[in-house]
């Protein structure tokens, strides 16, 4: 069994930093991460960990298991694209996307509600048949109910099940957000008798209501009352501000289950997770870092670095002196350039897996035992902050980071 990790520790280090307050914080555990996950997945007894910065998405084209060598503890697939190729009765005939990918890790899966609201001109959404689309692949029609949005997953057999939800663009139209969370909400109920009793699989709710105060409050407090095995916060990183998106975690965070895990969905840049963390967030899931490593950005603790730039023609060093895990600092600046300038596959492959070993890094998982490495993670934080930050505090790690921009990328796919 995968050891639970104690995220009220790593939690307090955090807070530290954004306090600007280097102290080893005292040992204590929280009531949720103390029980140990009671989802494992078939045929193994490896149950997933809730953990931040643990999530690996859109992870190709890299290996599993160097995947899992950076310390990624989940993996995180997409109900809509894979329902639409390869299909699930191709993934269910080689016995669950487990054995299909060769994974050994928990897997996740989206309900595909996100992709409902991103593909908007080739769908409408009925209350009762769900979400009623095109393929952009095929131009076939699908029919992505709640029911079948569960069907799906569990056909998949992944180990921590999302509810079907509708997620709506940013807008300040109250009335037309409030709509839209009573029809989640009812989509929720839908999915929770759809799923049944499987102790082995956990099932998340997902919490909507845009940036209204009440209707957040209320939409968390309606799935509190049907009863999930962990709560999402969905509805963000839709282009609203870093402050817009706090607010909201603000006016939740003392409304969540602390029993239970915490999801931000689709965030997010370092600044954008280390404020979440402070709000009593565990899980994320986001495409930047992989995305990225694909274009030719690089993570560094010395900054963002565009490695297709021609300065770097010349440039012998390693790409991140900092970075001692799997020998990725044994590259240069010169020759990842020259990969990336002649369209070698290995370019995005080095800096895709440079990229989310950096988030796991930054994390300070692998040292964040060790009393004395916590003043050392507190200060990297301060001054990666201060770095990356422009004046007016905003993340600039990159230019368009928010998942509902058009830079959106979906789940990583098998």
């Amino acid at each position: 069994m995968l050891e639970m990790k104690h995220w009220r520790e790593k939690r307090n280090t955090m807070e530290a930093v954004e306090n600007n307050d280097f102290f080893t914080p005292t040992p204590e555990r929280s009531p949720r991460f103390d029980k140990r996950s009671q989802y494992s997945m078939k045929n193994t007894s490896t149950a997933p960990t809730y953990s931040v910065f643990r999530r690996a998405k859109k992870i190709k084209p890299k290996k599993i298991e160097d995947i899992k060598k950076t310390g990624s503890d989940i993996i995180l697939s997409n109900t809509y694209h894979l329902m639409i190729r390869p299909g699930v009765e191709r993934i269910q005939s080689a016995g669950g996307l487990h054995n299909f990918m060769n994974c050994d890790l928990p897997i996740l899966t989206d309900s595909g509600g996100f992709q409902v609201m991103s593909l908007s001109k080739l769908n409408k959404i009925d209350r009762e048949k769900g979400a009623i689309f095109n393929s952009h692949v095929y131009g076939k029609k699908f029919f992505l109910s709640p029911e079948e949005s569960i069907r799906i997953q569990l056909g998949l057999n992944s180990d921590i099940v999302m509810i079907m939800d509708e997620c709506p663009k940013k807008t300040k139209d109250y009335n037309l957000i409030k709509k839209s969370m009573d029809l989640s909400l009812y989509w929720a109920e839908r999915s929770k008798k759809a799923f049944g009793d499987n102790p082995h699989k956990a099932l998340f709710g997902i919490v909507q209501g845009g940036l209204f105060k009440d209707l957040r409050t209320k939409s968390l407090n309606e799935l509190i009352n049907i009863g999930f095995d962990g709560y999402a916060i969905g509805g963000l990183a839709v282009g609203e501000s870093q402050d817009e998106m706090f607010s909201v975690l603000d006016d939740i965070k003392d409304h969540l289950p602390s029993e239970k895990p915490h999801y931000l969905m689709g965030v997010g840049t370092p600044s954008d997770i280390l404020g979440a963390v402070k709000r009593g967030v565990d899980m994320f899931d986001c495409v930047l870092p992989t995305r990225s490593g694909r274009t030719g950005l690089a993570f560094t603790w010395e900054g963002r670095i565009n490695i297709k730039n021609n300065k770097y023609q010349t440039d012998n060093s390693p790409l991140d002196v900092n970075c001692s895990n799997l020998d990725l600092n044994k590259y240069s600046k010169n020759y990842l350039n020259h990969l990336f300038n002649t369209n070698e596959i290995l370019a995005s492959m080095l800096l895709t897996l440079h990229n989310i070993n950096f988030y796991q890094e930054q994390s300070g998982y692998s040292n964040l035992d060790k009393p004395q490495s916590k003043k050392v993670f507190a200060c990297q934080w301060h001054q990666l902050e201060n770095k990356f930050r422009n004046r007016k505090g905003a993340s600039v790690f990159c230019q368009t980071s928010r998942r509902g921009k058009i830079e959106f990328m979906p789940s990583t796919r098998a």
